[in-house]
């Protein structure tokens, strides 16, 4: 990924440090982490706030596919973990305030619970909008919102992998092997929804948006790292994984018939077609082989598999809210203007 633009101080100061040899960050960086928003009083702010979500994606992207000019070694280089520590408590207390820690329940019943968490979510509606009022603009937008995760598909997921065992490990791994095209590269979703974006005249570039589209757009990844980064919060993270799959049929149906309604055919929709099939299957393998296998082996994380659910419904409705308010003001949806973005 080319380096994203500073959002502040934090991330200025990180992005200097970086482009250079890795050393010891200078102590004054903490102090600049210290002035964004902390603590539960502060916590709303946490998900809105630019520079904090963009040095939280600087940091996660080392252990993804790197930053354009940046040392491999700045990775495992402890001072930026330590930062990155201190980021992550902020963006943790974002999601406790956003999300009321859930009760935990019965192994047994966690599969009901998480069908409970998808059917208590109240928040608009983004693929009916699009599929009934949006324009080709504004389906764009909404494209180059959804790349910052779409084009590492299921990559934060599959950091679960070793921390499984059994049914579990078996369930997540079905439902990895098939977004990643069953080995097929032309199939992976990643480049099914690259496929999209060239279609509908974008750069598919991994990042290439990142700088155009809102910190609480970059919180729905940072959320999926912090969770896939750290083996506490595996429960949290396979909760994320079935609430995606859960939601996914009948809004993907909806994005691609919208596609089809502005003009564009199969290369559009292919990533969209894909996933109404195979998240329908992904529905009942992510909720029962893998979060009810997980619940059993595991009986006292059931809360962190609810609260992985809710915090993925809450950021992507915050995101829908954000875009169809601007829309339906009649305007852009992004930072900046499509033609400074592309």
């Amino acid at each position: 990924m080319e380096i994203p633009t500073a959002r502040g101080p934090v991330s200025a100061a990180l992005i200097h440090a970086l482009v250079q040899p890795p050393a010891t960050l200078a102590p004054d960086l903490r102090d600049k982490v210290a002035a964004l928003p902390a603590g539960p009083e502060a916590a709303p702010d946490a998900i809105d706030d630019d520079d904090l979500q963009v040095s939280l994606l600087l940091c996660y992207e080392l252990h993804y596919r790197g930053l354009t000019g940046v040392d491999d070694r700045w990775e495992w280089e402890p001072s930026l973990l330590d930062l990155r520590g201190q980021l992550e408590r902020r963006l943790e207390d974002g999601l406790r305030a956003l999300v009321p820690a859930p009760d935990p329940v019965a192994p047994a019943d966690l599969p009901r619970a998480l069908a409970g968490v998808v059917e208590a979510d109240n928040a608009p509606s983004l693929a009916s909008y699009l599929q009934r009022h949006a324009t080709v603009e504004q389906f764009r937008e909404f494209v180059m919102h959804r790349s910052v995760y779409h084009l590492k598909e299921a990559d934060p997921h599959t950091w679960a992998v070793p921390r499984l065992n059994g049914r579990t490990k078996a369930a997540l791994v079905e439902i990895q092997a098939d977004e990643y095209g069953g080995g097929r590269p032309g199939r992976m979703h990643s480049e099914l929804f690259a496929r999209t974006m060239r279609a509908v005249g974008l750069d598919d570039a991994y990042g290439a948006y990142v700088d155009a589209v809102p910190a609480a757009t970059l919180a729905i990844t940072n959320a999926m790292s912090l969770f896939g980064l750290h083996r506490r919060w595996r429960g949290a993270l396979l909760g994320h994984l079935a609430a995606l799959e859960m939601t996914s049929s009948l809004p993907n149906r909806r994005y691609g018939n919208a596609l089809r309604r502005l003009g564009y055919g199969r290369d559009a929709t292919w990533f969209y077609d894909e996933h109404v099939e195979a998240d329908a299957v992904h529905e009942q393998v992510a909720a029962h082989d893998m979060c009810g296998s997980f619940a059993a082996q595991h009986p006292d994380m059931t809360a962190d598999v609810l609260f992985g659910a809710a915090c993925c419904l809450a950021l992507d409705g915050r995101v829908a809210t954000h875009l169809i308010a601007h829309w339906d003001r009649g305007e852009s949806s992004l930072r900046m203007t499509q033609r400074q973005a592309a």
